[in-house]
């Protein structure tokens, strides 16, 4: 039998009242990062078993809204623990579930009701990228070289998709890591004429996209991978043409005599969600209304004559109000770089990929998309506010301060990601080798690692390591 419960409701005076509005309106303007400080704190320490219970304690975000965060995490947190398979297991959940997303009309429309939290997170461009990075370094850690090329085809796609995706050539629409990865793969697959390829496509990305676009060159080790893979895959004329091309014409292909290693660095933590607002203010053009802010200059006008002569009316009565917007917040590099020493060879660590300025872009590019969608949304809670008021001063207030408490920007992300991503590629001994890994912040102060490995003639080994300190401001300003 159901139960009713009944509460008699007291007068509150303005002082207590002013308190449940502040109250309110604090719990609303959390955002993802602090609504999940516990999780982020122990990520950020390397407690990482402790950081995974906190995230399954809340088994209820693996079917909901964010899930695709849910199971991106439990997979980089499971690799990093080692637990490869299961790792795996979670990143094509999340790889699927990109795959079949869906848009939900009916949350879409209630967010503009609202916020876009209302909706699914359906994850940026990168995150999807970074996913079967993930995936494929996990298969290459368990020896399943094939698995780890199914990735890479996967990869291929997903590229595809983002080069039709974006016409513009100030777009992100190719990504030189990624391409760079596949090429290490089917290099340690002995597949060099595909190596070659993928090498090739790299440095075209790096030379036409991403010293425009993020100012990263490509790193020395790709032109070494390029030319030797030129060479065992018999291109002898792209041979001699990119030594040219690099400078590199002293360059002769000289076979291992043992194995080789490729190490990468995860260097700091990806940026974070934050929340900015803008005031715009409205000026009227017979059925235009446009939406301006002259100091960031933007003016947006929105043809109204569509609109029923209700809508028309309250959206005439608005003056200024404030939108919210998600915006990025770096947190710096805390080490600056990276060294390995192995058999009396010292190697600097090289940059394949700055996840920072991928997701500093990602967002850039959808800004527009951002800003008309938030307009749209917090004119037409102006225009229920007006509405209402007209009628009921008192309850046109109350909805006034709901329509303040829910105007909120969207600020998932997937947070655990490396800030940025290198590299090197490292000639081994056949039979036991030690290697000595060292980080530096630039200021004397120095992190030594040593990993021992027993390698094989011909070998290709994988090894990477995550450096999750960063510099950042305090946990609140997230």
């Amino acid at each position: 039998m159901p139960r009713y419960y009944f509460f008699k409701v007291l007068p509150l005076s303005r002082k207590h009242a002013a308190s449940l509005v502040f109250i309110f309106v604090m719990t609303s303007c959390a955002t993802y990062y602090q609504s999940n400080f516990t999780f982020n704190e122990e990520f950020q320490k390397g407690d990482i078993e402790k950081a995974l219970a906190t995230l399954r304690s809340r088994p209820s975000e693996a079917s909901g809204k964010k899930q695709f965060l849910y199971q991106v995490n439990n997979g980089l947190l499971l690799s990093l623990l080692g637990r490869y398979e299961e790792s795996n297991d979670f990143f094509e959940k999340a790889y699927i579930y990109g795959e079949d997303y869906r848009v939900n009309y009916l949350n879409e429309a209630a967010s503009y009701l609202t916020n876009p939290n209302f909706t699914a997170y359906r994850g940026e461009d990168h995150e999807h990228l970074m996913l079967l990075y993930f995936k494929a370094l996990n298969f290459i850690k368990l020896g399943k070289t094939d698995e780890a090329l199914v990735e890479c085809r996967r990869l291929n796609i997903r590229l595809q998709q983002l080069t039709d995706r974006y016409e513009s050539e100030n777009k992100y629409r190719k990504d030189a890591f990624i391409n760079t990865l596949m090429g290490i793969i089917y290099d340690a697959d002995k597949d060099y004429n595909n190596a070659f390829i993928a090498y090739r496509n790299a440095m075209e990305v790096y030379t036409e996209d991403y010293s425009r676009l993020f100012n990263v060159t490509a790193p020395e080790q790709l032109k070494y991978d390029l030319l030797r893979t030129a060479k065992l895959s018999g291109f002898d004329d792209e041979f001699e043409r990119f030594k040219s091309q690099f400078g590199m014409e002293e360059y002769t292909y000289q076979p291992s005599e043992g194995g080789e290693l490729v190490f990468f660095w995860h260097n700091g933590l990806s940026p974070v969600k934050a929340e900015w607002g803008i005031n715009f203010f409205i000026t009227r053009q017979g059925n235009t209304i446009i939406f301006t802010n002259p100091d960031l200059g933007f003016s947006f006008p929105f043809d109204v004559g569509g609109y029923d002569e209700k809508d028309r009316r309250g959206l005439a009565s608005l003056e200024v109000f404030r939108v919210a917007f998600p915006k990025y917040v770096e947190r710096p590099l805390y080490f600056s770089s990276a060294t390995i020493e192995v058999n009396g060879n010292t190697q600097t660590l090289q940059l394949l990929e700055d996840v920072n300025k991928v997701a500093f872009k990602c967002l850039d590019e959808r800004m527009a998309l951002e800003l008309s969608k938030a307009l749209v949304r917090v004119a037409l809670k102006k225009v229920a506010e007006y509405e209402v008021r007209k009628d009921n001063r008192t309850l046109g207030s109350v909805l006034g301060v709901i329509n303040a408490i829910t105007e909120k920007a969207d600020t998932r992300n997937w947070q655990t990601l490396p800030h940025s991503i290198y590299y090197s590629r490292v000639p081994l001994r056949e039979g036991e080798n030690q290697l000595r890994f060292t980080v530096s912040d630039g200021r004397g102060h120095d992190q030594q690692h040593d990993f021992t490995y027993q390698v094989k003639k011909g070998q290709t080994l994988f090894h990477t390591f995550s450096s999750l300190e960063s510099s950042y401001p305090s946990y609140g300003y997230y």
